[in-house]
């Protein structure tokens, strides 16, 4: 794949957007260290920033299909690109402004996503695929085990401004490196293309034309609200309380990372008979996570549950972009894929504001039963679905 400088210069420029998003919560979570941010005011400042998300993913999948998903990709990267001194500029100053301005890099960072799940089905032939998007999401696994350390290291280099600065330049590179698609969106009338809510809504009449993504979808959502939201609050608790130590807090982590990554490598190659069903399962793999953290088990069942649940996440994901990609209208394939990110993305920070509540008028155990429960009866229900199990309306039709 990487002999492919087309491809290479798309995984560079996703790459480049995965670690800006990443590295910003974890920047500024040193910034709270140094007391340059007080912790209401990363929270405030984090809140903005999925706020301008959840704004920007719907507009950026009518504007990906209306316009040339490159130039989309473009102007989101500048966007995010430029506000991101703004924010750097405003810590310790003034919280309004760096809020601002980290609305404003959400909107660069939402635009960017449903720009370049399109632009790839348009850089990658259809039957390299899931080989493209398993080695872009094997990127952001790798970015997610080495850039704390990287990040604490350079912290010691240069101040955390800086290091918020480099996001920016990152989002530079999201802006320019990426290739032009060959998608040329069909010529409409001016007045027609005013209408956003229509042209939103063809993309939902699509969506409505895959029974398997909406069914998906909804396990998918289900599974991130419940399961991802209640070990990532319940972890921590375990971890101190249980185990009085912060070693299986780490190694659960850590062993969600390597074992998203193993899967990863794994899809990259494996076709299943049943891509629907095998994806689905996988995604049901995530309630050992919850399960574990039910029972006093000894700590490597739970290092291990995690494992498997990172197997199973990417397990479901490569296979879930890739069909999207090879089913939805090509035309239409923007919208579409905005609606699976504002649903799964944008559900998470609800599910983590509902569930301490909830542990905390209910208990831990009570809580982490359902979300166990939640993680695997959302999928299974999904598998129901006929053309669940190909992620297929109709089956392909065979050459004679």
């Amino acid at each position: 794949m990487f002999r492919s400088l087309p491809f290479l210069r798309l995984w560079l420029g996703n790459t480049a957007s995965g670690l800006a998003t990443w590295a910003l919560p974890f920047i500024l979570g040193l910034a709270v260290l140094e007391r340059s941010l007080s912790a209401v005011d990363l929270g405030i400042v984090l809140a903005a920033r999925t706020a301008g998300f959840l704004v920007a993913v719907p507009v950026a999948g009518v504007l990906a299909d209306r316009h040339s998903r490159r130039r989309v990709v473009l102007w989101a990267g500048l966007i995010a690109g430029l506000a991101t001194p703004v924010i750097a500029a405003g810590m310790g100053r003034s919280v309004l402004l760096t809020a601002t301005a980290a609305a404003v890099v959400g909107i660069g960072q939402g635009a960017c996503r449903p720009a370049f799940q399109a632009l790839t089905a348009e850089v990658i032939a259809e039957d390299r695929r899931q080989q493209a998007n398993a080695a872009m999401t094997l990127a952001v696994r790798v970015t997610t085990l080495v850039a704390p350390g990287l990040t604490a290291l350079l912290s010691q280099l240069a101040p955390t401004t800086v290091l918020v600065i480099g996001t920016g330049v990152l989002w530079l590179g999201t802006a320019l490196i990426p290739p032009r698609g060959t998608f040329a969106p069909a010529p409409a009338p001016a007045v027609a293309r005013t209408h956003f809510f229509r042209e939103f809504t063809d993309g939902l009449r699509e969506a409505r034309r895959h029974p398997w993504f909406l069914a998906g979808l909804g396990a998918l959502t289900a599974v991130i609200a419940t399961g991802y939201s209640a070990t990532g609050v319940v972890l921590p608790l375990v971890s101190r309380d249980r185990y009085d130590t912060e070693a299986v807090l780490a190694g659960g982590l850590t062993a969600y990372t390597l074992g998203a990554l193993a899967g990863a490598v794994f899809i990259a190659r494996w076709r299943p008979k049943r891509q629907g069903w095998a994806a689905l399962i996988g995604l049901g793999c995530y309630g050992f996570a919850p399960l574990s953290l039910l029972f006093p088990v000894h700590p490597a069942f739970v290092i291990a549950a995690y494992a498997v649940a990172g197997l199973g996440i990417e397990l479901f994901n490569v296979p879930w972009f890739t069909a999207t990609q090879r089913e939805v209208e090509p035309g239409k394939l923007a919208r579409v894929s905005s609606l699976d990110f504002l649903f799964s993305y944008g559900l998470a920070p609800a599910g983590l504001a509902l569930i301490a509540p909830a542990i905390d008028g209910f208990g831990a155990a009570p809580v982490l039963a359902v979300c166990a429960v939640v993680c695997f009866a959302a999928p299974a229900a999904a598998a129901l679905v006929p053309s669940s199990r190909d992620f297929r309306v109709t089956a392909p039709i065979k050459s004679v």
